[in-house]
């Protein structure tokens, strides 16, 4: 098993020395702690380590230096290493070329000097690094196999599942790697095949018969839960992390994988307490170890597909047909990107047409050329995102510029980026191909104009459709599909409440039944806002579950 590797770089011995002595201390047994001198040495080791497929975690590196300051390095650090850690080392008066850095080249953190005690202003920053970039990290040996082609859409499904459940596995793809075809073998295999650690080979294998074999909970352990929650994105996981804090018993539902739609978001920077900004998988990560320090019960992947009141008891039943009970319920299902509207797009989806950033086809889109349509921040999350592997990434917008649905900083920084092309006014109109995308018809707006152009890969993030069909005419919805809740519900949605009191803010029309995040109605879609009212509304269970 090859350690990964801690680079410092410093031109001070001094500085150089203690650094190291420091980082040997507190990761000695786990990593390899290496030195550098300067910028070029730096970048000497790190081309060779790339070159021999050596991991390396994270890189440290002073500021001031001769020849190469630790901005420029570490920015080309990024270029040759994007999933490295890259956190500079400076004095208080260089703070500004700091926080410059975070904004133009995703700088992971800094630090200021001195360091002392490294055990409070050193090794928490980088505990937490380490930890993102563990999670993260897809080793070379061991572990899970995936042999399937790349453009193979339930390989896909595979892949992304795996890879936001953060569970360590190497796909091969049968059209390039010589393991794949080895393990095939001259015989008919169904794909995707997965060969588990053990050797147990799963043939034509499919999301629920892996995440059995992965022990993920789809069974729930007991029939009646003071709180079940639907949806475990931003909001479901607030709720559950507060509902189980204060003593429900509380059970959560989630039919993909925690996170929800912000946990396939490349990059969130605008969350209050994370100034380099996170990505929506560790977001979700660190909020899943901590439902589950909790003690909440969590099954995954799970379908609820219905809903049935009796009395104070809502039942909810699962695509398997099993059912379980509770009296306080929060809707957390969030929403779903749209389908785009072009012709040939749905029969490609998973082969070259994907939705929401995908990060688990990022290294495969290395030197090629990536379409994203969208205008929000999303799409412009992927768009910096993907700009750190694609030789090209090309932003298809159909209106007149980005700054209409765009934070002002993420336009700021896509302007700034070199490979990154925004085309306003255009949409697209075909995706061609047989077995994968191979090229899109793009229309002009304004003037009709249509042209074919190659592609590789095409992300969408266009408009948000909720999950809410399975509650039927139980619970009241918007023309759109939206929750209503609280004083957006309308005389005729309350013909039928049953108590004295009216709804609370985040109640539905059915007591006990609440939403929050973005299948609510008129909801602000941002992830902070989500957990802020699913932490609310468990004030609002609490009270529920007194008055019954």
């Amino acid at each position: 098993m090859k350690r990964p590797y801690l680079l410092t770089v410093d031109d001070d011995p001094g500085v150089l020395r203690a650094v190291s002595r420091d980082l040997r201390r507190r990761y000695g047994k786990e990593y390899s702690v290496l030195r550098a001198s300067s910028g070029t040495e730096a970048l000497e080791a790190l081309e060779e380590l790339a070159q021999r497929e050596e991991p390396v975690a994270l890189v440290l590196s002073d500021h001031r230096m001769p020849e190469m300051n630790g901005v420029d390095l570490l920015a080309r650090i990024h270029r040759l290493l994007p999933d490295s850690k890259r956190v500079l080392l400076t004095a208080y008066a260089d703070t500004e070329a700091a926080i410059a850095a975070i904004n133009e080249s995703q700088l992971d953190y800094y630090l200021l000097k001195p360091w002392d005690p490294p055990e409070e202003r050193l090794y928490p920053v980088l505990d937490d690094l380490l930890g993102d970039w563990r999670a993260g990290y897809r080793p070379g040996y061991g572990g899970m196999r995936v042999v399937a082609t790349r453009w193979s859409a339930q390989g896909h499904e595979l892949r992304d599942f795996l890879a936001r459940n953060l569970v360590p596995y190497r796909f091969l793809d049968l059209e390039r790697a010589p393991e794949a075809r080895e393990l095939v073998g001259d015989s008919e295999v169904a794909l995707p095949l997965v060969v588990l650690e053990d050797g147990r080979r799963l043939e034509g294998a499919g999301v629920a018969e892996v995440a059995e074999t992965m022990g993920l909970k789809t069974r729930a352990a007991e029939s009646f839960y003071d709180l079940a929650i639907v949806g475990g994105g931003p909001a479901g996981l607030a709720s559950a992390v507060y509902g189980a804090s204060e003593g429900l018993r509380t059970v959560l539902l989630e039919r993909d994988v925690a996170g929800g739609q912000a946990g396939t978001s490349s990059r969130i920077e605008n969350y209050l307490g994370f100034p380099s900004g996170l990505s929506g998988g560790d977001l979700a990560r660190r909020a899943v170890t901590q439902v589950r320090r909790f003690g909440v019960e969590l099954l995954n992947p799970v379908e609820v597909v219905g809903l049935r009141l009796e009395g104070p008891y809502r039942h909810l039943r699962m695509a398997d047909g099993n059912e379980l009970s509770c009296h306080s319920l929060m809707i957390a299902t969030g929403v779903s990107w749209r389908r785009l509207p072009a012709e040939g797009a749905e029969a490609l989806t998973g082969s070259g047409v994907y939705y929401g950033a995908s990060l688990s086809e990022a290294a495969s889109c290395r030197g090629e050329v990536v379409y994203i349509v969208g205008a929000g921040n999303s799409a412009g999350q992927a768009a910096m995102y993907f700009a750190g592997y694609a030789a090209r990434v090309v932003m298809v917008v159909r209106g007149d510029s980005l700054a209409a649905k765009m934070s002002s900083y993420l336009v700021e920084r896509i302007e700034a980026t070199g490979n990154i092309e925004v085309r306003t006014g255009i949409e697209i109109t075909v995706c061609h191909g047989e077995e994968r995308l191979e090229s899109l018809t793009l229309k002009d707006r304004a003037s009709g104009t249509e042209t074919r152009e190659e592609a590789n890969a095409l992300f969408v993030f266009i408009g948000a459709a909720p999950r809410t069909e399975w509650l039927e005419s139980l619970v009241a919805r918007d023309e759109r599909g939206f929750l209503l809740t609280g004083p957006d519900l309308r005389p005729e949605d309350l013909e039928d409440w049953p108590l004295e009191r009216s709804p609370f803010l985040l109640e539905t029309n059915v007591p006990g039944v609440f939403a929050a995040g973005d299948v609510r109605h008129e909801s602000v879609k941002r992830v902070a806002s989500a957990v802020g009212e699913g932490s609310v509304a468990v004030y609002f269970m609490h009270r529920h579950l007194a008055n019954l």
